[in-house]
């Protein structure tokens, strides 16, 4: 597919990386920008203060920080676009605001009118004067990712695979941004390999918004239960050599992708040496 890259494609390069919070740190950021990596995502639901962007781009030059996501249940808008704005002011143009509606099975009783209450964030984001084009939405069903067209620059889809990135890409047309994350294990040892992919699924295929979105793009529910498949966990997190990971991200950007995020696992490994080696089987230096 052959799609011309979204107007803020320019700010996150080709590829980034997807990291928790937790694991990130000021000199990490910097050696992902070194690597050439164009954008580093924060995990885990940020704070609304937005304490560690700041640490982030304050130990960088151009690497552009994005939240995936702060989650709208947890950091109320008022208080995260008045975040947005102090780090326009010290660091303009290089923080992009990632926000998205989480899942029923964390957030409990106040998960309710999901669409209705994305909506309403976004109208105090505008109130606000935080800019769509300084924003993303986590979108994975049709409304969503419409509502992350009209209302953002564009969507950053958590736990797909290229089918998702297909499937956006044809339902978005041209215009806004498509920023996957993929998750990926820098193992040849296939044994293992799917070992540290099993654990880390285990959580995410027990949540219904992302087994429903699985099921609706090539798997079945066969596939999926039961620690899944050995196939469909090859799908969900590749493994292998530099050159397999690279194929891996290049089956997003193939499918229509701007900006692909990869999560290195497992995650308590320092990910510096296969975010090295896939960087350079990439060529994201030159």
């Amino acid at each position: 597919m052959s799609i011309p890259p979204s107007p803020a494609a320019s700010a996150f390069g080709r590829v980034g990386v997807w990291s928790r919070g937790a694991a990130l740190t000021g000199e990490r950021a910097a050696r992902i920008e070194v690597l050439g990596y164009g954008a580093v995502w924060i995990g885990g639901s940020p704070d609304a203060d937005l304490a560690i962007a700041e640490s982030l781009l304050d130990a960088t030059e151009h690497l552009t920080v994005a939240t995936g996501i702060v989650n709208i249940w947890k950091s109320p808008a008022e208080e995260v676009a008045a975040s947005f704005h102090r780090l326009e002011r010290t660091h303009p143009g290089r923080f992009m605001l990632g926000i998205g509606i989480g899942h029923r099975e964390s957030i409990g009783e106040r998960y309710q009118k999901p669409y209705a209450a994305l909506v309403s964030y976004l109208d105090a984001l505008d109130a606000a004067g935080v800019p769509a084009s300084r924003r993303i939405i986590s979108a994975l069903g049709p409304r969503t990712l419409k509502l992350a067209a009209e209302r953002s620059a564009g969507t950053h889809p958590y736990m797909t695979t290229p089918a998702h990135t297909r499937f956006a890409r044809e339902l978005l047309g041209p215009g806004p941004l498509i920023a996957p994350e993929q998750r990926m294990v820098a193992d040849t040892d296939v044994t293992a390999a799917r070992a540290a992919a099993r654990d880390f699924l285990t959580r995410y295929l027990a949540l219904s918004n992302y087994r429903r979105t699985l099921e609706s793009h090539g798997f079945t529910a066969a596939d999926l239960d039961d620690g899944a498949t050995d196939a469909a966990v090859d799908a969900l997190v590749p493994h292998g050599t530099p050159a397999d990971l690279a194929d891996a991200v290049r089956g997003h950007l193939d499918a229509g992708a701007d900006h692909v995020c990869v999560q290195m696992l497992p995650a308590t490994d320092d990910p510096a040496p296969a975010l090295e080696a896939l960087a350079a089987e990439l060529d994201l230096a030159s």
